[in-house]
């Protein structure tokens, strides 16, 4: 369990505003429990939107709208022009690891700085950096330049740009909403970006033949453009004393507002030694570390997607449709997941949700090695996709709960790490077991790893499995 400096009481709202949300929240249960009221009864169930009543949070939320799909289209964008431009997925493969340095390195050192600045304003300026990077993949691509390196460092700068703004802004949540809330609210964002990830493409490749590379580009610029107003609008969010409670506002405010979020300290230093300290911070919590162990459990030993490719290939008879409908089945089954997280969001045993999780996981994926129909497979795979999501909303709130506000980038950084490199890992690890075992007995034997690595970590790790966010 965390100590008293990095419990999650450490971020409960103050009694004014406390007082404030439990009304609100009282006269919305009474509401819900009206007699003819069949709507507010499903409401128990789908998506829970307590968070969106806080005009901070919303803010936040409403600029991931629009950038979640926007995001998308440049990401169908980058590698059709460098096929096009080379001819080659050599270079699509090349593109996406020159990407992947900045995106560590900086999201690293970027929790280092969420940490020691105004949160607003690093979001505020990587926001517009992101925008610039946009505007410039509009500029090569209607000048026509024809070269592949401007693509890549321009990817490589925005995914920079990405690594220090997710860090902050994962940082951010657990002050704009209260704790209670944060699963909520950390349950909306990956809904939105899955529903991007989902439609985003499909928005793309219909357009492009439409209007052209360079047009698409220039629709994601103006769409990151407009959200900056939404960033701007934010409170501030500068460093605090370390274990000072801030207390979560209720009313709008504006980016000029403070008052409330307790007091801001002298900067902070930003160097390495700083991003150090925050791995140390992890390897001493053996909360925080074993969050993080169950992740890559999970995405190392239970992330097929590597073999994807051989699946549809040959135990699908070929079929080309099979290999979209195998990389669309489970971010289709964590969008179902996430539109029904009011059923889930408002539990507190967040470190038995999470293995419970895993292991639903696991054995999603011993079913999908099993399965030898491709409608069987989907719905593996989309099982699998909800409890990935549910993972994930609980993982990601014990980072933010479990640690203090002064240590909380450079968690989000670390998580940036694991999730950037886990998946890359799942890749290697399954395609040489999938060349040794065959595809099947590699999905079905990583499945059964992934539970019994939780099983193992529940017997000889008790105080993660009992742990509550409000103990």
């Amino acid at each position: 369990m965390p100590t008293s400096a990095t419990s999650p009481t450490a971020e409960i709202p103050e009694p004014s505003a406390q007082s404030a949300i439990a009304s609100s929240a009282a006269s919305t249960t009474a509401v819900a429990d009206a007699p003819g009221q069949p709507r507010r009864a499903f409401s128990r169930f789908a998506i829970d939107t307590r968070p969106l009543r806080h005009p901070a949070y919303r803010r936040l939320w409403t600029s991931n709208v629009v950038t979640s799909v926007g995001s998308q289209l440049t990401a169908v964008a980058v590698p059709k022009q460098i096929y096009d431009v080379t001819g080659s997925s050599t270079w699509i493969g090349i593109a996406s690891f020159a990407a992947l340095a900045p995106l560590v390195v900086f999201g690293l050192w970027g929790g280092a700085v969420a940490d020691a600045v105004d949160r607003r304003k690093l979001l505020l300026t990587t926001n517009v950096g992101i925008a610039v990077t946009s505007i410039g993949f509009w500029a090569q691509a209607a000048v026509g330049l024809h070269s592949v390196w401007p693509l890549i460092v321009l990817l490589a700068v925005q995914q920079g740009l990405f690594g220090i703004n997710s860090a902050a802004r994962g940082a951010a949540i657990p002050r704009l909403v209260p704790q209670e809330e944060v699963p909520a609210a950390n349950s909306l964002g990956a809904t939105v970006m899955l529903a991007g990830a989902l439609f985003g493409p499909m928005v793309a490749g219909a357009l492009i033949p439409i209007i052209g590379l360079p047009t698409l580009y220039l629709l994601d610029a103006v769409g990151l453009t407009a959200t900056l107003w939404a960033v701007y609008r934010l409170p501030a969010l500068p460093p605090l004393t370390a274990g000072r409670s801030p207390a979560v506002k209720t009313e709008g405010s504006s980016g000029s507002d403070s008052p409330g979020y307790g007091s801001p300290i002298e900067a902070r230093r930003t160097g390495w030694a700083q991003v150090a300290d925050g791995f140390r911070f992890v390897a001493a919590n053996r909360l925080l570390l074993n969050s993080f162990v169950v992740d890559l459990i999970a995405m190392v030993f239970g992330m097929p997607r590597a073999l994807f490719p051989q699946l549809a290939a040959t135990t699908y008879a070929s079929n080309h449709l099979a290999l979209g409908l195998l990389f669309a089945a489970m971010p289709a089954g964590a969008l179902v997941g996430g539109l029904l997280s009011g059923t889930y969001t408002r539990l507190g045993r967040h470190g038995a949700m999470t293995i419970g999780a895993v292991a639903a996981w696991g054995l999603a994926m011993i079913g999908l090695g099993l399965s030898g129909s491709i409608l069987l497979a989907c719905l593996f795979l989309a099982l699998g996709g909800v409890a990935d999501f549910v993972s994930m909303v609980f993982r990601g709130s014990i980072l933010q709960m479990a640690a203090p506000d002064e240590m909380r980038g450079r968690m989000q950084g670390v998580f940036t790490v694991v999730v950037a490199g886990g998946p890359r890992l799942a890749d290697l690890v399954h395609g040489i077991a999938g060349a040794a075992l065959g595809t099947k007995a590699a999905v079905a034997g990583g499945g059964l790893a992934v539970v019994v690595g939780v099983v193992i970590l529940a017997t000889f790790s008790p105080s993660y499995w009992r742990y509550h966010a409000n103990s």
